[in-house]
């Protein structure tokens, strides 16, 4: 996937660096797999706003993703590469050789009319979804499970993925995206390969109008309010406003927040690195 530096010559065009769309094949989606998506504005169902510096941004319509890959054994072929405004990573349109269609994630290096399976007999290959148990020692995986047929819930955004590290018993040792180090059931399936569209992360706004599409409004800090709406608010002239909090007053940068007993630190066998 490449990205696109333009002529600066507007304002906004000057730090603009946008993906390219080279490998998207389709501009409509599949109208069997799209939903409408409301979007709240950041209100409850009072009309009170609860959440700040969301409203606005442009309209869009859901596609259903499938995360779960329970069709076992039943090849499809890749119909199309499409852009989803609700995430970073593309997808891919599958036809099932039954006449079912889905969407899943696009991994790199998938390709239109690709064949692809899931399965404990599918080939470790990219875009396959095989359960841990199955796939082969230090293979490169995404969309991983956390229990075993609730559907995919880590390492699905742009360019991630994690590796199969080794097995221990009932267990598959997974090296995740953050760097740490945990046990997953070994009955639990992935994909093969990383998540596409990996120079996401290069892109550059640009200008706030781009901010404004997303639905995100304006962001002030904290510091420059007054104490009556934010606890690091108030002082004479350029106050530091204390240690860094929310506007909730929980402490912010730095705090713990992870439960001391959470019944999952048991399978982490190593914490993530510290930035």
């Amino acid at each position: 996937m490449a990205i696109r530096k333009l002529k600066p010559t507007t304002p906004g065009q000057r730090h603009k660096i946008i993906g390219s769309f080279e490998k998207i094949t389709a501009s409509v989606p599949e109208k069997s797999l799209v939903v409408g998506k409301r979007s709240s504005g950041g209100r409850n169902n009072q009309g009170k706003m609860t959440v700040g510096y969301i409203g606005g941004g442009h309209k869009r319509r859901f596609r259903i993703i499938d995360f779960k890959r329970i069709k076992d054994g039943i090849p499809a072929v890749v119909k199309s590469i499409e852009y989803d405004p609700n995430r970073s990573a593309r997808i891919a349109l599958l036809y099932y050789a039954d006449g079912v269609k889905t969407y899943i994630l696009a991994p790199n290096g998938l390709e239109v009319g690709t064949s692809v399976m899931s399965g404990l007999s599918a080939a470790p290959e990219v875009g396959n979804a095989l359960p841990l148990s199955v796939i082969p020692i230090g293979t490169v995986i995404h969309n991983i499970e956390l229990r075993p047929g609730q559907g995919a819930k880590m390492a699905r955004s742009a360019g991630t993925f994690a590796q199969l590290v080794s097995r221990e018993e009932n267990y598959a040792i997974i090296k995740m995206p953050s760097g740490e180090v945990r046990k997953i059931l070994s009955a639990c399936k992935a994909t093969i390969g990383s998540v596409g569209n990996s120079d996401h992360a290069l892109e550059q706004s640009g200008k706030a109008g781009r901010s404004r599409w997303l639905g995100r409004r304006p962001h002030n800090r904290g510091v420059v309010k007054n104490p009556v709406d934010h606890p690091m608010g108030g002082g004479e002239g350029r106050a530091s406003g204390g240690h860094p909090r929310s506007a909730k007053g929980l402490y912010a940068k730095g705090l713990k927040t992870r439960a001391p007993k959470k019944h999952s630190s048991k399978y982490i066998v190593e914490r993530r690195k510290k930035k």
